[in-house]
Protein backbone atom coordinates (compact mmCIF):
# COMPACT_ATOMS: atom_id res chain seq x y z
CA UNK A 1 0.00 0.00 0.00
CA UNK A 2 1.43 3.29 -1.34
CA UNK A 3 0.85 6.39 1.52
CA UNK A 4 -1.31 9.31 -0.19
CA UNK A 5 0.35 11.59 2.10
CA UNK A 6 3.66 10.90 0.03
CA UNK A 7 2.14 12.74 -3.14
CA UNK A 8 2.53 16.56 -3.47
CA UNK A 9 0.60 18.46 -6.57
CA UNK A 10 2.72 21.71 -7.64
CA UNK A 11 1.47 23.96 -10.38
CA UNK A 12 3.12 22.84 -13.85
CA UNK A 13 5.60 26.08 -14.82
CA UNK A 14 7.31 27.38 -18.55
CA UNK A 15 10.39 25.57 -16.53
CA UNK A 16 8.60 22.54 -16.49
CA UNK A 17 8.34 22.19 -20.54
CA UNK A 18 11.66 19.86 -21.01
CA UNK A 19 10.53 17.49 -18.61
CA UNK A 20 6.80 17.37 -19.83
CA UNK A 21 8.72 17.00 -23.65
CA UNK A 22 10.33 14.41 -22.37
CA UNK A 23 7.73 12.57 -20.61
CA UNK A 24 5.65 12.32 -23.63
CA UNK A 25 8.08 10.78 -26.00
CA UNK A 26 7.60 7.92 -24.03
CA UNK A 27 6.19 4.74 -26.01
CA UNK A 28 3.39 4.43 -22.77
CA UNK A 29 2.79 7.92 -22.94
CA UNK A 30 2.67 8.27 -26.50
CA UNK A 31 0.64 5.62 -26.89
CA UNK A 32 -2.40 7.72 -25.91
CA UNK A 33 -1.11 11.14 -25.56
CA UNK A 34 -0.48 12.61 -29.35
CA UNK A 35 3.38 13.97 -29.16
CA UNK A 36 1.39 17.39 -30.79
CA UNK A 37 -0.75 18.18 -27.73
CA UNK A 38 2.97 19.27 -26.21
CA UNK A 39 2.29 22.06 -23.63
CA UNK A 40 3.90 25.17 -24.94
CA UNK A 41 4.64 28.95 -23.42
CA UNK A 42 0.93 29.26 -25.18
CA UNK A 43 -1.40 26.77 -23.77
CA UNK A 44 0.17 26.15 -20.78
CA UNK A 45 -0.97 29.46 -18.87
CA UNK A 46 -4.76 28.92 -20.00
CA UNK A 47 -7.20 29.51 -16.73
CA UNK A 48 -9.12 27.08 -18.23
CA UNK A 49 -7.12 24.01 -17.45
CA UNK A 50 -5.06 23.63 -13.90
CA UNK A 51 -1.63 22.00 -15.11
CA UNK A 52 0.27 20.13 -12.02
CA UNK A 53 3.65 18.18 -12.01
CA UNK A 54 2.85 15.15 -9.63
CA UNK A 55 5.80 13.85 -7.12
CA UNK A 56 6.28 10.92 -5.13
CA UNK A 57 8.70 11.47 -2.17
CA UNK A 58 9.75 14.60 -3.44
CA UNK A 59 10.52 12.93 -7.07
CA UNK A 60 8.59 14.40 -9.88
CA UNK A 61 7.02 11.28 -11.86
CA UNK A 62 3.47 12.79 -13.44
CA UNK A 63 1.53 15.32 -14.67
CA UNK A 64 -2.05 15.67 -14.26
CA UNK A 65 -4.84 18.68 -15.24
CA UNK A 66 -8.04 19.42 -14.28
CA UNK A 67 -10.35 21.78 -16.06
CA UNK A 68 -13.48 23.45 -16.56
CA UNK A 69 -15.90 21.82 -18.51
CA UNK A 70 -17.69 24.62 -19.44
CA UNK A 71 -14.82 26.27 -21.18
CA UNK A 72 -15.47 24.92 -24.72
CA UNK A 73 -18.36 25.47 -25.98
CA UNK A 74 -17.94 22.08 -27.82
CA UNK A 75 -16.94 20.41 -24.90
CA UNK A 76 -18.70 16.63 -24.83
CA UNK A 77 -19.02 17.43 -21.12
CA UNK A 78 -20.65 20.66 -21.47
CA UNK A 79 -23.99 19.59 -20.17
CA UNK A 80 -22.82 18.59 -17.16
CA UNK A 81 -23.80 21.05 -14.04
CA UNK A 82 -21.73 23.82 -13.19
CA UNK A 83 -18.93 23.68 -11.49
CA UNK A 84 -18.04 20.04 -12.86
CA UNK A 85 -14.37 19.43 -13.57
CA UNK A 86 -12.85 17.39 -16.10
CA UNK A 87 -9.13 15.58 -15.87
CA UNK A 88 -6.36 14.13 -17.95
CA UNK A 89 -3.26 12.53 -16.74
CA UNK A 90 -0.16 10.23 -17.24
CA UNK A 91 2.78 8.97 -15.60
CA UNK A 92 5.77 10.62 -17.21
CA UNK A 93 8.38 7.77 -15.40
CA UNK A 94 8.03 4.49 -16.58
CA UNK A 95 9.77 2.77 -13.21
CA UNK A 96 6.91 4.18 -11.81
CA UNK A 97 3.87 2.70 -13.96
CA UNK A 98 2.16 -0.20 -13.13
CA UNK A 99 2.69 -0.34 -9.48
CA UNK A 100 -0.32 1.67 -7.78
CA UNK A 101 1.02 5.55 -8.45
CA UNK A 102 -1.92 5.73 -10.62
CA UNK A 103 -4.89 5.13 -8.72
CA UNK A 104 -3.50 6.69 -5.18
CA UNK A 105 -2.43 10.35 -7.04
CA UNK A 106 -5.92 10.66 -8.66
CA UNK A 107 -7.86 9.93 -5.99
CA UNK A 108 -6.21 12.29 -3.75
CA UNK A 109 -6.61 14.91 -6.43
CA UNK A 110 -10.35 13.99 -6.52
CA UNK A 111 -10.97 14.36 -3.56
CA UNK A 112 -9.43 18.09 -3.53
CA UNK A 113 -11.54 19.08 -6.18
CA UNK A 114 -14.58 17.18 -4.57
CA UNK A 115 -13.97 19.36 -1.27
CA UNK A 116 -13.63 22.89 -3.88
CA UNK A 117 -17.07 22.32 -5.02
CA UNK A 118 -16.92 19.99 -7.66
CA UNK A 119 -20.18 17.75 -7.84
CA UNK A 120 -19.32 15.54 -10.93
CA UNK A 121 -15.33 15.18 -12.04
CA UNK A 122 -15.63 13.80 -15.57
CA UNK A 123 -12.76 12.11 -17.65
CA UNK A 124 -12.54 10.55 -21.48
CA UNK A 125 -9.90 7.90 -21.88
CA UNK A 126 -9.88 6.20 -25.30
CA UNK A 127 -11.83 2.96 -24.99
CA UNK A 128 -9.26 0.76 -25.75
CA UNK A 129 -7.20 2.10 -22.71
CA UNK A 130 -8.08 -0.48 -20.83
CA UNK A 131 -5.62 0.25 -18.00
CA UNK A 132 -6.86 3.69 -17.11
CA UNK A 133 -10.63 2.63 -17.83
CA UNK A 134 -9.83 0.18 -14.88
CA UNK A 135 -8.62 2.62 -12.76
CA UNK A 136 -11.27 5.30 -13.02
CA UNK A 137 -13.63 2.20 -12.63
CA UNK A 138 -11.81 1.28 -9.21
CA UNK A 139 -11.93 5.34 -8.27
CA UNK A 140 -16.35 5.54 -8.92
CA UNK A 141 -15.72 6.41 -12.12
CA UNK A 142 -18.78 4.91 -14.52
CA UNK A 143 -19.14 5.06 -18.14
CA UNK A 144 -22.02 7.68 -19.05
CA UNK A 145 -22.72 6.64 -22.74
CA UNK A 146 -20.70 5.19 -25.81
CA UNK A 147 -17.80 6.00 -27.14
CA UNK A 148 -17.79 8.88 -29.02
CA UNK A 149 -15.77 11.11 -31.62
CA UNK A 150 -14.98 14.24 -30.49
CA UNK A 151 -12.62 17.08 -31.75
CA UNK A 152 -9.74 15.26 -29.05
CA UNK A 153 -10.24 11.98 -30.25
CA UNK A 154 -12.07 9.28 -29.85
CA UNK A 155 -13.25 8.54 -25.76
CA UNK A 156 -15.24 7.01 -23.70
CA UNK A 157 -17.30 9.18 -21.41
CA UNK A 158 -16.93 8.26 -17.64
CA UNK A 159 -18.26 10.28 -14.74
CA UNK A 160 -17.53 9.83 -11.02
CA UNK A 161 -19.86 11.67 -8.51
CA UNK A 162 -19.34 12.89 -5.34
Amino acid sequence: MIATNHYKFRRATLEDLPVLKAWRSNPHVLEWWDSDELDDEKNLPDPRVARWIVSFIERPFAFMQDYTVHGWKSHHFASLPKGSRGIDQYIGDPEMVGIGHGSAFIEMRMQALFDEGAHVIATDPHPDNERAIAVYKKLGFKPSGPPQETEWGLILPMLARR
